[in-house]
Protein backbone atom coordinates (compact mmCIF):
# COMPACT_ATOMS: atom_id res chain seq x y z
CA UNK A 1 0.00 0.00 0.00
CA UNK A 2 1.13 3.57 -0.71
CA UNK A 3 1.29 6.13 2.06
CA UNK A 4 -0.90 8.52 1.44
CA UNK A 5 0.50 11.63 -0.88
CA UNK A 6 0.13 15.40 0.27
CA UNK A 7 -1.70 17.62 -2.66
CA UNK A 8 0.41 20.47 -3.91
CA UNK A 9 -1.15 24.14 -3.25
CA UNK A 10 -1.93 26.12 -6.17
CA UNK A 11 1.26 28.57 -6.54
CA UNK A 12 -1.56 31.47 -6.45
CA UNK A 13 -2.16 31.07 -2.65
CA UNK A 14 -0.19 33.94 -1.90
CA UNK A 15 -1.97 36.19 -4.74
CA UNK A 16 -5.06 35.41 -3.65
CA UNK A 17 -6.40 38.31 -2.65
CA UNK A 18 -6.45 39.36 -6.17
CA UNK A 19 -10.00 37.62 -6.68
CA UNK A 20 -11.57 38.21 -3.50
CA UNK A 21 -12.98 41.45 -4.22
CA UNK A 22 -15.68 40.40 -7.28
CA UNK A 23 -17.78 43.84 -6.79
CA UNK A 24 -15.22 47.13 -6.14
CA UNK A 25 -17.17 49.43 -4.29
CA UNK A 26 -20.86 47.44 -4.00
CA UNK A 27 -20.62 47.35 0.09
CA UNK A 28 -19.00 51.71 -0.32
CA UNK A 29 -22.61 52.21 -2.36
CA UNK A 30 -24.69 49.73 0.34
CA UNK A 31 -23.45 52.00 2.92
CA UNK A 32 -23.53 55.09 0.95
CA UNK A 33 -19.62 56.36 1.67
CA UNK A 34 -18.74 58.83 -1.15
CA UNK A 35 -15.42 57.61 -2.70
CA UNK A 36 -12.87 59.41 -0.96
CA UNK A 37 -14.15 59.40 2.37
CA UNK A 38 -13.18 56.28 4.82
CA UNK A 39 -15.85 53.66 5.54
CA UNK A 40 -16.06 53.35 9.71
CA UNK A 41 -15.60 50.87 12.06
CA UNK A 42 -19.21 51.35 13.22
CA UNK A 43 -20.56 51.24 10.00
CA UNK A 44 -18.39 48.26 9.34
CA UNK A 45 -19.95 46.59 12.43
CA UNK A 46 -23.47 47.62 10.76
CA UNK A 47 -23.01 46.28 7.51
CA UNK A 48 -21.72 43.07 9.04
CA UNK A 49 -24.90 42.67 11.37
CA UNK A 50 -26.71 42.95 7.76
CA UNK A 51 -29.88 40.11 6.70
CA UNK A 52 -28.27 40.30 3.43
CA UNK A 53 -25.52 37.51 3.32
CA UNK A 54 -23.56 39.04 0.36
CA UNK A 55 -23.23 42.43 2.41
CA UNK A 56 -21.97 40.03 5.61
CA UNK A 57 -19.39 38.73 3.61
CA UNK A 58 -18.34 42.03 2.03
CA UNK A 59 -17.84 43.50 5.33
CA UNK A 60 -16.01 40.89 6.88
CA UNK A 61 -13.68 41.03 4.09
CA UNK A 62 -13.48 44.75 4.81
CA UNK A 63 -12.45 43.75 8.31
CA UNK A 64 -10.01 41.68 7.06
CA UNK A 65 -8.30 44.09 5.15
CA UNK A 66 -8.35 46.79 7.76
CA UNK A 67 -6.09 44.51 10.19
CA UNK A 68 -3.56 43.55 6.86
CA UNK A 69 -3.01 47.06 6.38
CA UNK A 70 -2.31 47.88 10.04
CA UNK A 71 -0.18 45.22 10.27
CA UNK A 72 2.23 46.70 7.19
CA UNK A 73 2.93 49.76 8.82
CA UNK A 74 3.83 48.51 11.85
Amino acid sequence: MKPPTKRKRKSSTKDWIQGAIKRPGALRKKLKVPPGKKITTAQLNKAFKSKNPRTRRQANLAKTFKKMSRKRRS
